[in-house]
């Protein structure tokens, strides 16, 4: 089991599912509010790691090599759609644990991002103020604006209206005392950038073979050619001398040569390995998300803005 002691180490590691596929890495760690142990991590994960799925830790495993969870590579990629603003509330929360298969979870709290500072682990609050949330229990202090930091609402932009709308709470695009006469319309728009990773390992390596090499080399011998000469006055005393009839032998010593083969090891080319920078457009195909506003009233014309 992950607990509090061991967010530093999961921050940045890489996360494997249930068969040993990476997945991406792990961002940031969701502590419970009321226990204050983590229940959930986010992934980076798409071809940039632009897109952070929430990850249960219900079973996960901590080891050198990164991150271990006990879901699908397909599970996560296909998970709910939850914004990572610091802050999980009970619905959202409820809906990952159907979505994974995990029953409805420890409890029915918020979840908050958990962040290490030196050696002592605290959670975030998630009051849209600061000093809003009131430990992990998350209770209220009395007023209005305390009330809505934990009930999960957030003034991102300080201008005193919470964005998010819960419990019936008068938000920005809803009619009523606190908001003006304009709706906002929103849409995601698709950044693109390029990161450096390692694709691979080039490597020389030197091995010893063996091939047949044939040489033509010209040699020489001696053969025996008998040559027969008349007896003359030049000759006559050699021939005459001994005796008239014997038994002799006479021998010559033939010569002939044989290829004679020396072999040597000689440097005959160096050989490195360089990089070149090659170029290629990859397209990338990715879903963004935008508001459409309809005109619902008597009297309009264009029902579509």
């Amino acid at each position: 089991m992950i607990g509090t002691e061991a967010i530093s180490r999961v921050i940045g590691k890489d996360v494997y599912d249930q068969s040993g596929d990476k997945i991406g890495s792990a961002s940031e760690v969701y502590l419970d509010d009321e226990s204050g142990q983590p229940e959930w991590v986010t992934v980076r994960t798409g071809l940039f790691g632009t897109k952070e799925s929430f990850v249960p830790l219900q079973g996960a495993d901590l080891s050198g090599d990164g991150l271990r969870v006990p879901v699908s590579k397909a599970q996560v990629k296909d998970a709910p759609r939850v914004d990572t603003d610091g802050h999980l509330s009970p619905q959202e929360e409820e809906e990952l644990y159907r979505y994974y298969g995990l029953g409805s979870g420890t409890s029915m709290t918020d979840t908050t991002v958990g962040r290490v500072d030196t050696d002592t682990t605290t959670t975030t609050g998630t009051a849209g103020t600061a000093g809003m949330a009131a430990g992990t229990a998350g209770t209220t202090t009395g007023t209005a604006g305390m009330a809505a930091g934990t009930s999960g609402r957030t003034d991102r932009d300080g201008d005193g209206v919470y964005d998010d709308v819960q419990g019936g709470a008068v938000g920005r695009d809803t009619s009523g005392p606190t908001t003006d006469d304009a709706m906002t319309r929103s849409e995601e728009r698709l950044s693109v950038g390029t990161r450096t990773e390692q694709a691979g390992v080039a490597r020389l390596r030197k091995y010893v073979v063996s091939e047949n090499v044939t040489e033509t080399v010209p040699v020489s011998r001696e053969e025996v050619r008998v040559q027969r000469e008349p007896i003359t006055d030049a000759n006559a005393g050699q021939a005459y001398d001994g005796p008239a009839i014997s038994e002799e032998e006479h021998e010559v010593t033939l010569h002939a040569e044989r290829p004679v083969v020396e072999k040597e090891a000689v440097p005959v080319e160096r050989i490195r390995l360089d990089k070149e920078t090659v170029t290629d457009t990859v397209q990338v195909d990715e879903t963004v998300r935008k508001e459409e506003i309809e005109v619902d009233g008597p009297g309009t014309t264009d029902r579509r803005v």
